[in-house]
């Protein structure tokens, strides 16, 4: 399994971005996805997650209301639309899958194995 992650790149802060994650093999549509970001010194934190069908969706507080987990199945791709960036959005961005295929959606870094190699989003005050 190969994930690529794309649409990273700097906007000014209130801007928007969308970020997608194109998976290889035919096991996508049968895994919950996740996104996580990573900002210098800091820890890999979780961002969102998505079930297998699409049809559940977790978000970390920080991102409520102004990111948006999706995914097309037919197109083994997964995105993040994300609106109203601040500053302190930026990160590297990474996707993942979650192990264990579908089930529960998971918050840990732990929890997801496959990772991208991220996608920089850079966010100017």
């Amino acid at each position: 399994v190969q994930l690529v992650e794309s649409g990273g790149g700097l906007v000014p802060a209130g801007g928007s971005l969308r970020l997608s994650c194109a998976a290889s093999g035919r096991t996508f549509s049968s895994n919950n996805m996740g996104w996580f970001r990573q900002a210098p010194g800091q820890e890999r934190e979780f961002v969102a997650a998505i079930s297998s069908g699409g049809l559940l969706k977790k978000y970390a507080d920080s991102v409520t209301g102004r990111f948006t987990i999706s995914r097309a199945n037919a197109k083994n791709t997964m995105y993040l639309q994300m609106n109203s960036l601040k500053p302190e959005d930026t990160a590297v961005y990474y996707c993942a899958r979650q192990k264990g295929g579908s089930g529960g959606l998971l918050l840990r870094r732990y929890d997801y194995e496959y990772w991208g190699q991220g996608t920089q989003v850079t966010v100017s005050s």
